[in-house]
């Protein structure tokens, strides 16, 4: 599963130097990569290319085309303090002429210093099949700032998204981060404790969704613990044996959950099909 999929947006960090050919960039939760040049291309350059309506109707207004939007991040986790900024996520509907243009919609798009990001609703719902997790707990986020009547159809879907792949994704996720933390522990001594805090709360909430068919985005019942362990007041030991604890319970919550193997793809495309329908 792609930590940032196309169309993420992230800031260059460190440009070439000499014989380099590699761009290091920084993506919003912190995580960085490298890329050539040919690989990631200036968003101010894509968005000029962005097609305008026909007529002379004005520039593509991304809020007109918003159906939903929700808060995410440590606010809808209950871990928030006052520390806390607000992170937002949606999804857009994209016009009919800009999907038969040239350039296509953009499946994407993210503003790192607004702290929000908005997916096309096709991108979305692939990713929501996935079971990707940021995906699924937009849909489930508590805090809901804007739903059209379209938005309030899709939130009726939702439970179509969740199925066994759940395992797969979340658990894949932790497992990835847990490897980065080892590695950094290994060779900085250092351990990234939000990060470590966010594969457990991952874990946990994994779990919660095998077995209540719903992804229960408040984890405020461990808020005292997680917390302690981004700030860093809990010895790694200790932090990795919960690791361990939450990984046997999730393998115990896979063997008795009652979710289909795979979600509803017929329900989806239906969706889908009458959403682009209505929005022509």
């Amino acid at each position: 599963m792609p930590v940032h999929p196309r169309g993420a947006v992230g800031i260059i960090a460190r440009t070439p130097a000499g014989s380099e050919a590699h761009y290091l960039i920084r993506f919003l939760d912190g995580f960085e990569t490298s890329f050539t040049r040919d690989q990631f291309e200036i968003l101010k350059h894509f968005k000029d290319r962005l097609p305008t309506p026909p007529n002379g109707a004005g520039e593509f207004e991304l809020e007109n085309c918003i159906i939903y939007r929700c808060v995410v991040g440590s606010r809808a986790y209950g871990l928030d303090t006052d520390a806390s900024d607000t992170d937002l996520r949606g999804v857009y509907l994209a016009p009919l002429e800009m999907h038969l243009s040239l350039f296509g919609a953009p499946e994407q798009f993210e503003d790192n210093g607004a702290q929000t990001c908005y997916w096309e609703l096709q991108k979305f719902l692939v990713m929501a099949l996935k079971a990707n997790p940021n995906i699924l707990e937009c849909l489930y986020s508590p805090l809901v700032e804007k739903i059209t009547p379209l938005g309030a159809r899709l939130l009726t879907l939702r439970e179509s998204f969740l199925s066994q792949m759940i395992f797969q994704t979340f658990n894949g996720y932790a497992l990835s981060q847990f490897k980065k933390l080892e590695q950094d522990r290994r060779n900085q001594g250092e351990i990234r404790w939000k990060h470590a805090m966010h594969l457990l709360r991952l874990l946990l909430t994994g779990a919660a969704t095998l077995r209540e068919r719903r992804v229960p985005v408040r984890v405020e019942q461990h808020r005292q613990r997680l917390l302690a362990i981004k700030h860093g007041e809990l010895p790694w030991p200790e932090v990795d044996a919960w690791r361990q604890e939450l990984h046997r319970d999730f393998e115990r919550a896979l063997a008795e959950t009652t979710l289909p193997e795979r979600p509803d793809y017929e329900a989806t495309n239906r969706f889908l099909i009458e959403a682009r329908h209505a929005h022509t």
